[in-house]
């Protein structure tokens, strides 16, 4: 028998995500599987797809909605951490250039972790640091996928349009240049989670005299890859590899990244 938590809506509604889990339903199809009153799922239903917790597909019949991806990803957070460090290390190792890895937060994107270039001209930006989802290639690739609503509205102010974001769908990957500084390019791919949905973006920047104003001809190939590894780690979670990070000063950190302890290049 199914535990319950002697909060009868709760129990209701976890009756109903339940029954969606087996894949899409039409009003009468969770009537039936959850032994609810129609106008109880329906009322029931109705909220959660304004929580977007349940979702309808074309056919009209609801389905599980885009927020339980979030909320999952979110709790997947600290492994994604975890392997980061060592992708990341290998990608700044293989182009040269910043790594960073970016999450959506909003109307923002979060550097959550980065791998600095050891020497030369770079511009930081500290772990940690918010950065507007209106520009840079990295906010590309975390609006690129979202759901139509969710995109245009996004698109608002943006330096990209519609148009651009349907070309990074096409080719798995953006490139920026000058977009938020004027000498700064960069090159992004996205991470999915287990569900396929896109919850990070991996990221390498650089001045535009280094990486050039068509920085994706070279490096896009580099980061899809790097991006690719961390998308399978996350869906095959198990000890990562213990590479360790260093600092611009050249410390030693162990393969989770700590907030605040590594900067990345601006992207």
């Amino acid at each position: 028998m199914e535990k319950t938590s002697g909060v009868g809506v709760l129990d209701r509604v976890a009756l109903i995500l339940g029954a969606l889990e087996a894949g899409p339903a039409t009003l009468a199809g969770l009537v039936t599987t959850t032994g609810l009153t129609r106008p109880t799922v329906h009322r029931l239903a109705v909220a959660l797809e304004r929580l977007r917790l349940v979702t309808r597909d074309a056919a009209g019949r609801f389905t599980l909605g885009p927020r339980l991806s979030e909320l999952s990803a979110a709790a997947g957070e600290d492994h994604l951490l975890t392997t980061a460090g060592p992708v990341l290390t290998r990608l700044r190792d293989a182009t040269g250039e910043s790594a960073q890895l970016y999450r959506r937060q909003g109307d923002e994107r979060i550097c959550v972790a980065a791998v600095e270039r050891l020497a030369g001209l770079r511009d930081t930006v500290p772990v940690g640091v918010a950065l507007p989802m209106r520009v840079g290639s990295a906010a590309q690739v975390l609006l690129a996928w979202e759901e139509p609503e969710r995109l245009y509205r996004g698109l608002r102010g943006a330096r990209f349009t519609a148009t651009t974001l349907s070309g990074v769908r096409r080719r798995g990957w953006a490139q920026s240049v000058g977009d938020r500084e004027p000498d700064v390019a960069s090159v992004s791919a996205p991470v999915r989670g287990p569900s396929g949905q896109v919850v990070a973006a991996v990221s390498v920047s650089g001045p535009v005299r280094r990486l050039t104003r068509h920085p994706g001809a070279h490096l896009s190939r580099t980061v899809v890859e790097a991006a690719a590894r961390l998308t399978e780690a996350l869906r095959r979670p198990g000890t990562p590899e213990r590479r360790p990070v260093t600092t611009s000063a050249g410390n030693a950190v162990g393969g989770t990244l700590e907030k605040g302890v590594l900067a990345g290049e601006e992207a």
